[in-house]
């Protein structure tokens, strides 16, 4: 956990508040929801399956370093769905929040992801589910609390290019994840890692920019590119190491 200990310093924090939560283990969050699957409903049971084979990973990789890790709640939802603070819907795509430690995916975002993206595919449905839980991985190691307190403190642009640091260190721990599942259970089948990779590709920000105004505003960034999106993803798969992923000491431009 160097390289997560060496971040926290970087945004300001007190690294001996994150040891000392990973020696004692962080406060328990919610156990995920048993909430019932309509009959047939196979886009939940895949989900539901995924999360727990992530939260065996993330379990060991928390245990080796001296700590306890707590899985996020899962709300699955068609239409919309009532959530602190708001509505969510299917237009806002899968998401996780921190205030309640929840991932938050509608039903028929998949079938989004086959038709509208063109980046359809078990692997790349499990690519975009292991980001968020990656996001929850982040919210227990206080990095995410970290780079939300600088929000109103820096510029836009700054703020946006933390936005962009946290997201590809998500990319990165959803390739951890997959690298160590890859271990246990031997899950990829051929075609999964280009089914992974044209998912990033096809949600990089310059992509999703060109695509609705028809041009690439970088400042504008708040995810990364679609070639960074892969880098990072493709670093986590391939080293499976939790410490090669320090997104935060690397110069913007190199990211």
């Amino acid at each position: 956990m160097v390289a997560i200990v060496v971040v926290v310093m970087l945004l300001g924090g007190d690294p001996t508040q994150l040891l000392n939560s990973m020696a004692s283990g962080p406060a328990r969050a919610p156990a995920p929801s048993q909430q019932p699957l309509a009959p047939g409903d196979e886009t939940g049971a895949f989900v539901k399956t995924l999360l727990a084979d992530t939260e065996d990973v993330w379990t060991a990789i928390f245990r080796q370093a001296g700590g306890t890790y707590d899985p996020p709640r899962l709300v699955l939802y068609s239409g919309y769905t009532r959530m602190p603070g708001g509505v969510a819907n299917a237009a806002t795509g899968p998401f996780y929040l921190p205030a309640n430690q929840t991932i938050y995916l509608d039903t028929s975002f998949f079938s989004e992801m086959a038709n509208r993206f063109q980046a359809g595919g078990d692997f790349a449905y499990a690519y975009v589910v292991s980001h968020e839980v990656a996001h929850h991985v982040q919210k227990l190691l206080g990095l995410t609390d970290r780079v939300h307190s600088r929000r109103g403190r820096v510029s836009k642009r700054e703020y946006n290019q933390l936005s962009v640091r946290l997201e590809l260190q998500a990319d990165f721990l959803a390739g951890v994840w997959a690298h160590h599942a890859q271990r246990r259970w031997q899950i990829l089948e051929e075609g999964d890692i280009e089914e992974a990779m044209n998912a990033a590709t096809a949600i990089g920000d310059d992509r999703l920019q060109k695509q609705s105004t028809g041009r690439v505003v970088p400042d504008a960034f708040t995810h990364g590119t679609s070639a960074q999106r892969v880098r990072w993803f493709t670093r986590g798969l391939r080293t499976g190491d939790i410490n090669q992923g320090d997104t935060f000491s690397i110069p913007y431009s190199e990211l």
